[in-house]
């Protein structure tokens, strides 16, 4: 079966799919690139003083995530229920897990607490696109 067939035969040709997943693909992608350069900071950063224990561990935990998220979304735009469910999840998860991380005090240096918002709004956009009514609606069926 052709990609074209495969998207006709679980009903991800509607245009308004399209567009959302294409929103989605973008959002994500971009999310996982300022994840995984962050990741490439810290390790050429590792002797400064700011790069901490719990720096590594959360940088190290949204990196993996973002990736993860990027293979769900993929999956999602192919048709997959479970796929889109978990895509929908984690990205709740984390943007709940960013707002404590900007929001306690002293905890992550300052770059950290930008970088993190800038990760936060991104995913804020991700879980509004995935949580719409069409694409709740597709997956439900």
């Amino acid at each position: 079966m052709t990609n074209k067939a495969a998207g006709t035969a679980n009903g991800m040709d509607d245009p308004n799919h399209v567009i959302a997943f294409r929103r989605l693909k973008a959002l994500v992608g971009l999310y996982a690139t300022v994840s995984v350069l962050t990741f490439a900071g810290l390790v050429a950063y590792r002797d400064s003083s700011s790069v901490t224990q719990p720096v590594w561990v959360r940088i190290s935990i949204v990196a993996v995530s973002s990736l993860i998220l990027f293979a769900l979304t993929l999956r999602a735009a192919r048709g997959s229920r479970g796929a889109f469910r978990r895509l929908r999840i984690l990205s709740a998860v984390m943007l709940v897990a960013i707002v404590v991380i900007v929001s306690l005090p002293g905890m992550f240096p300052v770059w950290m607490r930008i970088e993190q918002s800038v990760c936060g709004v991104l995913l804020l956009a991700v879980v509004a696109v995935s949580n719409g009514r069409g694409l709740r609606t597709r997956f439900a069926r």
